[in-house]
């Protein structure tokens, strides 16, 4: 049995986000499929939550505003804990060149701390920022994204 929220949210990423197909499956049809994949009901159920409360910050941010630029982002105790030197350098390379904004990282950070994970990963935080992107931008730019973030790494956009 798959025991991670991020197991699932990854699984839905990989099977609704990316195809073009015109199926939508219907709340039941996803429960049925995650259940059938070997994902705990309380897992689902949590990845359906985190979902939620991700669209509701799109939402509320559909109109990027301009924070600025220069701008230093102080770290609770909490997010230090969980996000360790290189995910928060990961974080930073990608907003000053241009991949996350101050709005997007902010939501990155939001969901990566939803995931209730007693460490967060690179990978995780890939992952999350694709998810933050394709629903932030409405999933352009996610392609480029995906190559950039998981098949290629960063040097595609360090210059």
């Amino acid at each position: 049995m798959k025991e991670n929220v991020l197991d699932v949210l990854i699984y839905l990423f990989e099977n609704y986000m990316f195809d073009n197909d015109e199926f939508e499956p219907d709340h039941e049809t996803l429960l049925l499929e995650l259940s059938q994949a070997g994902f705990d009901q309380a897992m689902i159920d949590r990845a359906f939550d985190w979902l939620e409360n991700l669209t509701a910050l799109c939402d509320r941010n559909s109109c990027p505003a301009s924070i600025n630029r220069g701008a230093i982002r102080h770290y609770s105790t909490e997010e230090l804990r969980q996000l360790g030197v290189e995910a928060r350098g990961l974080l930073l390379t990608l907003e000053q060149c241009g991949v996350l904004d101050g709005i997007s990282r902010e939501m990155v950070i939001d969901q990566l701390m939803a995931l209730g994970v007693n460490s967060i990963e690179l990978a995780h935080i890939k992952w999350v920022i694709l998810m933050v992107l394709s629903n932030y931008t409405d999933g352009d730019g996610v392609t480029e994204l995906t190559e950039t973030l998981i098949l290629d790494g960063l040097h595609t956009c360090i210059h």
